[in-house]
């Protein structure tokens, strides 16, 4: 291993490499996603909703629990119901 200024430089270049390699994936399914989006959207269904659904998804059922009752006290205090 070649090393540069106390740098391993080909184990350095290998972890960048893969880094790269895993960005490049990352925006191809990113763009995979925004395509479903937009089906989804095409056959009429709103995809700002169903953004929240994969959110609140992505919590257990107590974070939902506790997210909706901080907000249904913000909205009482802001008099929205």
């Amino acid at each position: 291993m070649a090393k540069q200024g106390g740098i391993a430089a080909d184990r350095l270049k290998s972890f960048i490499e893969r880094i790269e390699r895993l960005e490049e994936e990352r925006a191809a399914l990113g763009a995979d996603v925004r395509e479903v989006y937009s089906e989804a959207k095409g056959t009429g269904f709103d995809t700002k909703i169903m953004r929240q659904i994969i959110r609140l998804r992505k919590l257990d059922q107590a974070q939902r629990q506790e997210q909706d009752a901080l907000l249904d006290l913000y909205k009482q205090a802001l008099e929205l119901d």
